[in-house]
């Protein structure tokens, strides 16, 4: 079958002809009919993620059709259209993942590929609104940003709407929070280093946003949502971290709550630790989520019909131009790639 291999560290992405894969006890045999990209194959073509093990073929994120069903598996399954669940083996925990998990896409074989086995309880059956590209966008980012969200920062719905800023609106996760915030009734502003997608992000239920390269974007913000008067953030969801995430700290409300699951900027420094005990704020990392998380982000992607927005789609023979676009930063949305020819 055609696979996208990883071969070595800072190599480009290899369009490579291995074996087909066989559905053990407890597997289903899919069918890829498209699969995502997430800066998780970056980092690890550039040798940035611990543990690397070469050559692999990448990809967290798939959609596809269910081939065959192993062992123990029930035959109801086949021919079903489905997405994966790239959390594998989260645990018994909700809190934290277990000795034995893994992300789907390195060290095991992922989703660039025309087949993958997996364990039958990491497929969901695909919200029937959505094409397989935009389900194959929805995995990885859309757990993300909901254990973020949801789990973490334990947006509130039952009361008067809560204000959340979402920092650098463009990359799949972030997305995904901008609209589960929106549907979940939330004031929702955003920040970028590109006013074009400040702008769409605003065509998306935004209610505003700022450019993050300018000196006091702050002040500016501050002043775009009359803070002085209305209050400051509930809930701020960052995937940067860096020297930036201490302006985070200015902008949160009394008692408000900041998760984050990135580092794309660096170490968090220059934090003054009076802001955030006096201002008795919460501040959460995350990562991925747990079966049950996964199991809550995909029926309200369904009841909502919320549709994943999909930058661009990609033959998976260029996964590498689909890489690169990532690595650049250019995208809008999901980069995804179609097995079709």
């Amino acid at each position: 079958m055609n696979a996208i291999q990883l071969i070595a560290k800072n190599q480009p992405l290899q369009l490579t002809d291995v074996p087909q894969p066989v559905a053990g006890v407890g597997e289903v045999l899919v069918q890829i009919r498209a699969a995502a990209l997430n800066h998780r194959d970056v980092f690890i073509q550039q040798g940035l993620y611990p543990g690397i093990k070469l050559p692999v073929i990448l990809g967290s994120d798939g959609a596809g059709v269910v081939a065959e069903v192993g062992e123990g598996v029930d035959p109801v399954w086949r021919g079903q259209s489905v997405i994966i669940n790239p959390a594998l083996n989260w645990g018994s925990n909700p809190a934290f993942y277990g000795p034995d998990f893994q992300i789907l896409g390195m060290p095991t074989n992922g989703t660039f590929a025309e087949y993958i086995a997996v364990p039958v309880k990491n497929i969901y059956r695909k919200p029937a609104h959505l094409s397989f590209e935009q389900a194959a966008a929805l995995p990885l980012a859309g757990l993300t940003a909901w254990r973020a969200l949801m789990s973490r920062a334990k947006l509130r719905t039952d009361v008067e709407p809560e204000r959340v800023l979402i920092t650098g609106i463009g990359g799949g996760a972030a997305l995904f929070a901008l609209q589960f915030a929106v549907t979940a009734g939330a004031e929702v502003w955003v920040t970028s280093g590109s006013d074009e997608k400040l702008a769409q992000a605003q065509d998306m239920g935004a209610t505003g946003g700022v450019n993050y390269q300018e000196p006091d974007w702050t002040k500016t913000l501050m002043t775009q949502t009359d803070a002085e008067k209305t209050g400051y953030f509930d809930v701020i969801i960052d995937s940067a971290g860096g020297p930036g995430f201490a302006k985070l700290i200015d902008v949160a409300t009394p008692g408000g709550r900041i998760a984050f699951f990135g580092g794309t900027t660096g170490n968090i420094t220059d934090i003054v630790p009076a802001k955030v005990f006096f201002k008795q704020l919460n501040i959460f990392g995350s990562t991925m989520g747990s079966d049950v998380e996964f199991d809550a982000m995909t029926q309200f992607v369904s009841d909502h019909e919320l549709v994943p927005k999909v930058d661009e789609v990609f033959p998976l023979a260029d996964a590498e131009q689909a890489i690169r676009r990532m690595d650049a930063g250019k995208q809008f949305g999901k980069i995804v790639l179609t097995m079709s020819a």
